[in-house]
């Protein structure tokens, strides 16, 4: 079993990463503010303006620590990795069966099932937890239109016909997830899903939240010799990591409830996000360490795990999805077992 280790995430700008002996430097303004045992690390997320030596690279390539670079905002930029893991004839298979639309089409349909199941996992949930805050008959007819669509995910549908069903069932989740927040509800809100700006706090939190999810199965998925660009649901284009935008859909709505809690709690307030006046919105640095700080606190959480019946922390489950898929890949699994939350 892979052992789940720590991020280290650095959003400090100007700060510069170097190795000291056996360790990771971090270097703020010629001092070293922090020293971390580069043993003790599985992956580095540099957000914006962060430097690092070329001889921590070669470090991090050498030990499998992932060393990635995104944006202030999280965007994803670039990685740093060592040699490529696992055996050609697993990605040549991956290759040849994303050629096969029958097959891409199962692959899909597994992957929305997940999304789908979890999402109205979300909706029933806030339900039984604020039941006497939010309105009830209509989360009840947003869940039984979920309901609905995984009823017809398990009818053999076409990939096209998925992704249909997808994008229906996203604008249902979507037009509930404002019934979620109960706190502040004049700056915490979501009228609908929006990007590149996002254009509210709450899309500024999700859009985070999934560019670190992303980041995490794309890291998982070439720890055991997948290609993360070579996907099903989401077909081919350059720069996009579909394998990994495929087995997130079932983990989003993982993202969702810690976004959603996060505002509740009153752990994120309004001035923690900076609204520019074109209506773009961004997180402030001090939100963002919160937001992050939250994230990796979770993946420690424990549960089980329902296809392996292990329990393991969260972040494992990363790793544990895409043995699975390889597993399906090899022919040593009748169909791909969506993680799906109880």
């Amino acid at each position: 079993m892979k052992k789940h280790l720590n991020t280290l995430f650095v959003t400090t700008q100007g700060a510069y990463l170097a190795k000291d002996g056996e360790t990771v430097a971090v270097r703020v303004e010629g001092q070293t503010a922090l020293r971390v045992p580069l043993h003790t690390l599985e992956s580095i997320v540099c957000f914006g303006n962060v430097g690092c030596s070329p001889f921590l690279m070669g470090a991090c390539g050498e030990r499998k620590v992932e060393l990635s670079f995104l944006s202030e905002n999280g965007r994803f930029l670039a990685r740093v990795q060592g040699p490529t893991a696992g055996n050609v004839l697993l990605r040549r298979e991956q290759y040849r069966r994303a050629d096969d639309l029958g097959f891409s089409a199962g692959v899909a349909a597994a992957c929305v099932l997940g999304k789908v199941a979890n999402c109205r996992t979300v909706l029933l949930r806030a339900l039984r937890d604020h039941g006497d805050k939010v309105d009830t008959p209509f989360l009840q007819e947003a869940i039984n239109r979920l309901g609905a669509a995984l009823r017809r995910l398990q009818s053999g549908l076409g990939l096209e016909e998925t992704r249909g069903v997808e994008g229906d069932a996203a604008r249902v989740y979507f037009s509930a997830f404002d019934h979620l927040i109960v706190r502040d509800k004049k700056h915490f809100f979501m009228r609908q899903r929006s990007r590149r700006p996002p254009l509210d706090r709450i899309n500024c939190l999700l859009s985070f939240l999934y560019t670190l999810v992303v980041n995490d199965i794309r890291s998982a998925l070439e720890s055991v010799g997948l290609d993360p660009a070579v996907g099903y649901l989401h077909r081919d284009r350059p720069g996009r990591a579909g394998l990994a935008l495929d087995l997130m859909e079932e983990f989003r709505p993982m993202a969702d409830r810690l976004a959603v809690s996060l505002v509740n709690l009153g752990q994120m307030r309004r001035d923690d996000f900076v609204v520019s006046d074109g209506g773009a919105v961004r997180m402030s640095d001090a939100a963002r360490k919160t937001l992050l700080m939250a994230y990796q606190k979770r993946k420690q959480e424990e549960m089980v795990h329902p296809f392996v019946e292990e329990k393991m922390s969260l972040g494992l489950f990363y790793h544990i999805q895409a043995l699975l898929f390889a597993r399906y890949l090899r022919g040593e699994l009748d169909g791909y077992p969506p993680m799906i939350w109880k």
